[in-house]
């Protein structure tokens, strides 16, 4: 009986292909990507471009079939998954400003008339400045995404490998942190191989849990700094250590590469941290509050070679992270003290031609402490190049089984430009 429900819904979701692939394909060929683009929107000041300016700007759109949806809803939906601005300039060889806005997740039901709704609006995601120490180091502030834990909490949009971010790598957004940037000041640098970025921060009031407070001896909530105050509770800790095996990767920005498709040989090992001091709250059978540490620790490897010599190219990553949120703590099917394993390759196909295919595989294995349970998830997908991550499109589709939730599927494809 599941083996025929599972195959009425794969063939829905077959069915559903022409009409996402039609829709996303309109998109894509009016897209500017080229194999000659360059460098971007860069503008310089002087005669040898040490002043200069430049602007990065980049869209993702989206059509997606979600197979567990309340009767009277659609399963087919579309939404600009991303729209964003970063725009960066080195005032001189010491100083640079960076300013990254924009919106995400804009779809039908968070659209407004006059497009004034919060939904609609671009927000800030970083501004930061910073002062270099010498060639290899620098010190900054802002709004920063100078992220702890692992490669995946510091991942770029702009050039994942699947179709999205592995989402519990972003392991404090909306906890302590502005969607995966927080208000503090960072340290960061190279030392031959080895690459580093620590930080200190402020942890946010109103978070995803701005209005729960915790049950006498229940679970932990992540209230710290509203309930215990910013004394005790108001700022956390970061660092994401690496090394280069083979080639090193540029650190001028935080935002880590998801796949080089071949045009670096890298192999990097890396570890990393969070720890936000009483950043849970806890009740005793009386009512009384006390706090717990928020403790997040990961290590996790790199690996992105060409192979042959006609394109062919493999991505490897794999990350193991212990999340420690406080006593049995989970915030919906999303956050969860307990353990996270997760890995994902994917394989350019060899070809001389300038448009690049490259099928992936992506699984996750979670522990979720509360429930004494596990959480699994595995994406099967592909990308579709035609001038490298400037112009593409995935498909993925996806599966999910969170305790003992009945498993959700999901079928997505995605169009991105950037410029």
């Amino acid at each position: 009986m599941v083996k025929r429900k599972q195959k009425t819904n794969q063939t829905k979701i077959m069915k559903k292909l022409p009409i996402l692939a039609l829709f996303l394909l309109t998109t894509i060929a009016f897209s500017q990507g080229s194999p000659d683009y360059g460098g971007g929107l860069k503008v310089n000041i002087n005669e040898d471009g040490s002043k200069y300016f430049r602007i990065i700007s980049w869209a993702q759109v989206q059509a997606q079939y979600n197979d567990d949806v309340p009767v009277t809803d659609s399963k087919l939906n579309f939404n600009v998954r991303r729209a964003r601005v970063l725009m960066y300039a080195q005032i001189n060889k010491d100083f640079l400003i960076l300013t990254h806005f924009g919106l995400n997740s804009l779809n039908a039901n968070n659209l407004t008339p006059t497009g004034k709704g919060e939904s609609s609006q671009f927000f800030l995601h970083d501004v930061w400045t910073q002062y270099s120490l010498g060639k290899e180091h620098a010190i900054g502030g802002g709004l920063h995404y100078w992220n702890g834990i692992s490669r995946l909490n510091n991942q770029s949009t702009l050039n994942i490998m699947t179709l999205d971010n592995q989402r519990q790598a972003w392991a404090t957004l909306g906890l302590s942190d502005q969607f995966a940037r927080h208000i503090g000041f960072y340290a960061k640098g190279a030392i031959d191989k080895f690459q580093y970025r620590v930080s200190i921060n402020e942890a946010m009031t109103n978070n995803l849990q701005a209005a729960t407070v915790p049950v006498n001896g229940g679970a932990a909530t992540y209230t710290g700094r509203r309930l215990l105050g910013s004394r005790d509770a108001g700022k956390n800790f970061a660092g994401y250590f690496e090394y280069a095996l083979k080639d090193s990767e540029s650190n001028f920005l935080p935002y880590k590469v998801g796949t080089y498709l071949g045009g670096k040989k890298v192999f990097n090992v890396g570890a990393g941290f969070f720890v936000h001091p009483s950043g849970s709250v806890v009740a005793d059978a009386s009512g009384n509050l006390s706090g717990q540490d928020v403790k997040i620790l990961a290590a996790d490897v790199f690996y992105d070679a060409p192979i042959g010599a006609n394109g062919g190219a493999i991505t490897a990553y794999a990350m193991f992270q212990n999340n420690d949120y406080g006593k049995d703590f989970t915030l919906g099917t999303t956050y969860e003290t307990g353990t996270l394993l997760h890995g994902h390759v994917g394989y350019v196909l060899p070809s001389k031609k300038t448009t690049k295919i490259q099928p992936y595989l992506s699984y996750d294995a979670r522990k979720i402490d509360a429930l004494n349970d596990n959480a699994n998830q595995v994406g099967v997908g592909t990308n579709f190049y035609f001038s490298g991550h400037n112009s593409k499109i995935t498909l993925e589709y996806q599966s999910l089984k969170y305790a003992s939730n009945k498993a959700v599927n999901t079928f997505t494809v995605q169009a991105m430009i950037y410029l």
